[in-house]
């Protein structure tokens, strides 16, 4: 005697993530790092913004914004967004 099906055994079977769905893009890691970065004066971060990753800050700082949301960037670099999710909580908490 076999055992008896699952009762789900129609049910279509459960898609495959996207290969690197889980993983942040290489942008997505090069605002990260460049976020780590200490900066020596004022205009040397929004420099290296323009140079390194060839976008403006404004967008930079949309992109920051939206990527310290994601739960793939905590678990890429955990110190670093939680430190941002601080500093903006923070600014909130003043206006």
């Amino acid at each position: 005697m076999t055992a008896p099906d699952d009762e789900h055994h129609d049910a279509p079977p459960a898609p495959a993530p996207a290969p690197g769905a889980d993983e942040l893009s290489v942008r997505d890691r090069a605002l990260l790092a460049l976020e780590r970065r200490p900066w020596s004066g004022p205009g040397a971060k929004e420099r290296a913004i323009r140079e390194e990753l060839g976008i403006s800050p404004v967008r930079y700082y949309q992109l920051l914004n939206a990527l310290i949301e994601d739960e793939r960037a905590l678990r890429e670099d955990p110190v670093t967004v939680n430190r941002l999710r601080r500093v903006r909580d923070a600014r909130r908490g003043r206006r």
